[in-house]
């Protein structure tokens, strides 16, 4: 049975130009979209973040320059995702000006909107972190998995377009994961066959993520007999590979994240549809399959920080690159926030790191901007995402591992994996 679509009077004003031509617009693409979802009403946002200022060609930048000539202005809190230059760093943007042209001006006509420039793929690590049960349309997958999950704010895949139309009118579907009983668990993975003193390797993040995100579908994830992770960024590397691996928007981690306290809870009472055991074989499986060299090849380059780089991520490489001292002259890139950066630099902690390799890398990322020098080597990561895309956007060979093993492998020029 189908269901109708009931709008506010404030919607309808919307709707029908009263907040102007753009506002217009955005409502009636909201309308249209909320409609073909089901969703039988609208509710209020509080924040948005939005994933379309990545330049994909032409029609991207048609459609925010009509809602900029429209009078558009967003109408809660927006921030940015990564755009396709480093515009703190251009020098190692590998275009001609030509080519960057496009992508500079959707930047720029997102912020004429009243964006807040903050180009990070992690919008959870800025000031405009959401809290918990707060509603909210984001976009880029990372994220809306973080928020759903780590942070237990509420949010859709909200992709292209559709996120800035939320962001216009503070509006979005009552539908998905913005209700209670679709954030319920689907389907039970069980860590099974590992030692009680699991220790919690970056590794095994990201290979769980990989796993649920390949078999669970639509499905809500729950995991069982995770160990308490080291800090929230072992949850952002699952959630990301889980997100890049299938379309999980959101998953409960018994005991760790804020929605599953126990079991229970996290299936709402329900038993689970289906239980998939992940064992330490998976486990290996899953990261064996992230790299396409060998140990012992020779190393281009090393890529760290997608999603961006946290401060605490920082605080774990700065003293790793201090006492390691690469001097091969590989090069280290570390994807960024601009604000995360802005504070290491006011703070002194990069003084000297260049001298070992280090280029931080903001408003983008080495896997969909071309910066990389060299295509032609094996590149080195511990992200599942960049490892996981690499190969298909770039052309390149890729070699998977833990964050102590790529710097590593940055001294000896190698791949070195313990």
């Amino acid at each position: 049975m189908s269901v109708s679509l009931k709008l506010t009077a404030s919607d309808e004003a919307l709707r029908n130009g009263e907040g102007g031509a753009a506002a217009a617009a955005a409502m009636a693409i909201l309308t249209a979209f909320s409609e073909a979802l089901g969703a039988g009403a609208l509710l209020d946002i509080s924040r948005a973040h939005i994933d379309g200022c990545l330049y994909h060609g032409q029609v991207s930048l048609d459609f925010v320059d009509k809602l900029v000539a429209g009078g558009g202005r967003v109408r809660v809190p927006t921030t940015l995702n990564v755009g396709s230059l480093d515009l703190i760093h251009p020098e190692l943007v590998l275009l001609s000006p030509e080519e960057q042209s496009p992508a500079r001006r959707l930047m720029q006509a997102h912020e004429a909107l009243g964006c807040i420039p903050s180009f990070t793929c992690a919008p959870y690590q800025t000031l405009y972190r959401p809290q918990f049960g707060e509603q909210i349309a984001w976009g880029e997958s990372n994220a809306i998995v973080f928020a759903n999950s780590v942070i237990g704010a509420r949010t859709n895949r909200y992709g292209d377009f559709i996120d800035l139309c939320c962001a216009l009118t503070g509006r979005a579907p009552a539908w998905g994961l913005h209700l209670d009983e679709n954030r319920r668990g689907e389907i039970l993975f069980r860590l099974t066959g590992f030692p009680a003193s699991l220790e919690p390797a970056d590794g095994l993040f990201v290979a769980v993520g990989l796993l649920i995100g390949a078999a669970s579908g639509e499905r809500v994830p729950v995991i069982d007999g995770l160990p308490t992770p080291r800090d929230e960024d072992q949850l952002k590397a699952l959630g990301a590979a889980a997100a890049s691996a299938g379309a999980v928007g959101l998953f409960h981690a018994v005991g760790i994240t804020p929605e599953a306290p126990t079991l229970s809870t996290a299936f709402g009472g329900r038993a689970p549809a289906e239980i998939i055991e992940i064992t330490p074989a998976d486990v290996r499986d899953a990261l064996a399959h992230l790299s396409t060299v060998p140990d012992g090849v020779a190393l281009s380059a090393v890529c760290l920080g997608t999603p961006h780089f946290s401060a605490a991520e920082w605080d774990r490489l700065i003293p790793l690159l201090r006492a390691a001292a690469p001097n091969k002259g590989i090069p280290i890139y570390v994807n960024t926030g601009r604000a995360t950066l802005a504070a290491l630099e006011a703070s002194g902690a990069l003084a000297g790191l260049e001298n070992f390799g280090l280029i931080p890398v903001a408003d983008t990322c080495t896997y969909i901007t071309a910066i990389l020098q060299k295509l032609d080597g094996v590149v080195m990561t511990n992200s599942g995402k960049w490892a996981h895309y690499a190969p298909g956007n770039l052309g390149v060979q890729v070699a998977f591992g833990e964050l102590e093993e790529c710097i590593a492998s940055a001294v000896a020029g190698r791949v070195v994996r313990r």
